[in-house]
Protein backbone atom coordinates (compact mmCIF):
# COMPACT_ATOMS: atom_id res chain seq x y z
CA UNK A 1 0.00 0.00 0.00
CA UNK A 2 0.75 3.37 -0.75
CA UNK A 3 2.56 5.44 2.48
CA UNK A 4 1.90 9.17 3.14
CA UNK A 5 4.63 10.23 2.36
CA UNK A 6 4.34 8.93 -1.60
CA UNK A 7 0.93 9.61 -1.53
CA UNK A 8 1.38 13.67 -0.76
CA UNK A 9 4.27 13.86 -2.67
CA UNK A 10 2.57 12.70 -5.83
CA UNK A 11 1.70 16.56 -6.45
CA UNK A 12 4.81 17.86 -6.06
CA UNK A 13 6.87 15.95 -8.02
CA UNK A 14 9.12 17.73 -10.57
CA UNK A 15 12.24 16.18 -11.01
CA UNK A 16 12.18 13.57 -13.77
CA UNK A 17 13.98 10.22 -13.88
CA UNK A 18 14.32 7.35 -16.89
CA UNK A 19 15.81 4.29 -16.96
CA UNK A 20 16.03 1.31 -18.94
CA UNK A 21 14.90 -2.34 -18.58
CA UNK A 22 14.96 -5.40 -19.43
CA UNK A 23 11.59 -6.81 -20.31
CA UNK A 24 11.98 -9.12 -17.52
CA UNK A 25 12.72 -6.65 -14.79
CA UNK A 26 9.48 -4.51 -16.02
CA UNK A 27 7.34 -7.33 -15.84
CA UNK A 28 8.73 -8.45 -12.20
CA UNK A 29 8.44 -5.06 -11.49
CA UNK A 30 5.27 -4.14 -12.19
CA UNK A 31 3.89 -7.97 -11.20
CA UNK A 32 5.32 -6.40 -7.18
CA UNK A 33 3.63 -3.22 -7.95
CA UNK A 34 0.54 -4.67 -8.49
CA UNK A 35 0.89 -6.75 -5.47
CA UNK A 36 1.67 -3.72 -3.09
CA UNK A 37 -1.37 -1.76 -4.38
CA UNK A 38 0.77 1.25 -6.37
CA UNK A 39 1.34 2.49 -8.94
CA UNK A 40 4.91 1.63 -11.24
CA UNK A 41 6.30 4.95 -10.47
CA UNK A 42 5.72 4.53 -7.39
CA UNK A 43 6.62 1.33 -6.07
CA UNK A 44 10.11 1.81 -8.23
CA UNK A 45 10.38 5.29 -6.45
CA UNK A 46 9.81 4.20 -3.23
CA UNK A 47 12.08 0.84 -3.66
CA UNK A 48 14.92 3.22 -4.44
CA UNK A 49 14.63 6.01 -2.40
CA UNK A 50 14.45 3.11 0.42
CA UNK A 51 17.38 0.95 -1.01
CA UNK A 52 19.62 4.93 -1.36
CA UNK A 53 18.84 5.81 2.29
CA UNK A 54 20.04 2.45 3.34
CA UNK A 55 23.28 2.64 1.46
CA UNK A 56 23.67 5.89 2.51
CA UNK A 57 23.26 5.05 6.00
CA UNK A 58 25.64 2.08 5.71
CA UNK A 59 28.24 4.92 4.89
CA UNK A 60 27.71 7.35 7.75
CA UNK A 61 25.78 5.61 10.70
CA UNK A 62 26.98 3.45 13.43
CA UNK A 63 25.14 2.49 16.20
CA UNK A 64 27.03 0.63 18.87
CA UNK A 65 26.40 0.27 22.84
CA UNK A 66 28.59 2.00 25.28
CA UNK A 67 31.12 -0.34 26.03
CA UNK A 68 31.38 -1.24 22.15
CA UNK A 69 32.10 2.61 21.61
CA UNK A 70 34.96 2.71 23.93
CA UNK A 71 36.56 0.03 22.23
CA UNK A 72 36.34 0.84 18.92
CA UNK A 73 37.18 4.71 19.71
CA UNK A 74 40.45 3.11 21.23
CA UNK A 75 41.00 0.56 18.26
CA UNK A 76 41.01 3.92 16.08
CA UNK A 77 42.97 6.03 18.56
CA UNK A 78 45.93 3.40 17.92
CA UNK A 79 49.11 4.19 15.83
CA UNK A 80 48.46 3.00 12.38
CA UNK A 81 50.95 -0.27 12.15
CA UNK A 82 52.52 -2.15 8.94
CA UNK A 83 50.37 -4.60 6.82
CA UNK A 84 52.33 -6.01 4.88
CA UNK A 85 49.46 -7.73 2.88
CA UNK A 86 47.47 -4.35 2.57
CA UNK A 87 51.09 -2.50 1.18
CA UNK A 88 51.21 -5.34 -1.22
CA UNK A 89 46.95 -5.07 -2.21
CA UNK A 90 47.40 -1.15 -2.52
CA UNK A 91 50.59 -1.62 -5.24
CA UNK A 92 48.33 -3.22 -7.48
CA UNK A 93 45.89 -1.87 -9.86
CA UNK A 94 42.39 -1.88 -9.52
CA UNK A 95 41.02 -4.70 -11.20
CA UNK A 96 38.13 -2.09 -12.40
CA UNK A 97 41.02 -0.02 -14.22
CA UNK A 98 42.97 -3.17 -15.99
CA UNK A 99 42.02 -3.05 -19.74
Amino acid sequence: MATTQTTLSRATRSARVGLRATREQEAVLRRAAQIARQSLTEFILESACRAAQETLLDQRLFLVSGRRQRALLELLDRPARDNAGLRELFSKPAPWARR
